[in-house]
């Protein structure tokens, strides 16, 4: 059956070629970063808990370095081919929705969990070939653009795998527990406006500190979501999910521990404030994290 299998293995090769790519440059320390995150999509469940934790540390250590550097600037496509380089970036998206509504029905093919996933990296191979179709590019031309847009987001590229590992940490050390006994201590019982102020808060605050409302969402799930909202309160537990994942997103726009969408894009539009984004950001996160507060309000009251 096909599923993450397929998405890893892609990943994997694409990881792959811009480690090779990095090494023929004498770019050691960038091919080094790559070809372990190479290992970790192409093997990581044949490595173990020890193994797959020291490959995490070895990142860390090459990232922690200094000695990742950037490659040369590509010159962009749409310098030469105009409105044609839109056509593959339509693709993805219309191959994922496509493919996520059409896997459903043959469950025997493609796992139906994974559905999306699998149509978005088909989506992604198909675009790659039409860019070689369409745009006349060489081969190795997609390799070397996203090599070099790789390069700049540096070992920020894989903080949202490790802060959504964290939260999943978190919830096997049984976090969520006790932030719920602290939180059932201080609202009063039965009181719908306080679970759902700790609840929304609790996102939006466990997402500023750790950067990713995927991290956040196990603990508040276990501390306030679950227990209190859906099962003493009766609350749906899609509306809670989802309601409760948009208060999270509201702190990713105020934090800096949000690296890959907060500082990167400062750091390459040359900002002179790195904190430019956020500070930027707040003045939409904090009312929409009020309309979140009030909207699973008004959907539980």
């Amino acid at each position: 059956m096909i599923g993450l299998n397929l998405v890893y293995a892609v990943a994997g090769i694409v990881f792959a070629v811009f480690a090779l790519l990095s090494a023929r440059d004498r770019r050691f320390a960038n091919a080094a970063f790559y070809a372990l995150i190479t290992l970790s999509f192409l093997f990581g469940n044949r490595l173990g808990d020890v193994a797959n934790g020291v490959l995490v540390l070895a990142l860390v250590g090459i990232a922690a370095s200094g000695r990742m550097r950037r490659a040369e600037t590509v010159e962009p496509a749409g310098d030469r081919h105009g409105a044609k380089v839109f056509v593959p970036a339509l693709i993805i998206p219309a191959v994922a929705l496509l493919g996520t509504l059409a896997f459903k029905h043959v469950p025997m093919l493609v796992d139906p969990k994974q559905a999306t996933l699998v149509a978005l990296t088909l989506g992604t191979v198909i675009a790659l070939v039409l860019c070689g179709v369409l745009l006349r590019a060489r081969p190795a031309e997609p390799f070397g653009a996203g090599r070099g847009l790789i390069d700049d987001i540096g070992w920020v590229a894989v903080m949202p795998q490790m802060l959504a590992s964290l939260g999943a940490v978190f919830a096997l050390a049984g976090v969520g527990g006790v932030v719920g006994t602290l939180i059932g201590a201080v609202i009063p019982a039965g009181s719908v406006i306080g679970a759902v102020l700790a609840y929304a808060l609790g996102m939006a605050l466990f997402t500023i500190v750790m950067g990713n409302a995927f991290a956040a969402f196990p603990v508040m799930a276990a501390a306030v979501g679950v227990p209190i909202l859906i099962r003493q309160m009766g609350a749906d537990p899609a509306i809670v999910a989802a309601v409760g994942m948009l208060a999270g997103f509201c702190g990713t726009l105020m934090t800096p521990m949000a690296a890959n969408f907060n500082l990167l894009p400062a750091a390459l539009l040359g900002l002179k404030d790195k904190y430019a984004v956020i500070r930027a950001q707040v003045p939409t996160a904090l009312p929409l994290l009020v309309f979140n507060i009030l909207l699973l309000y008004g959907m539980i009251a």
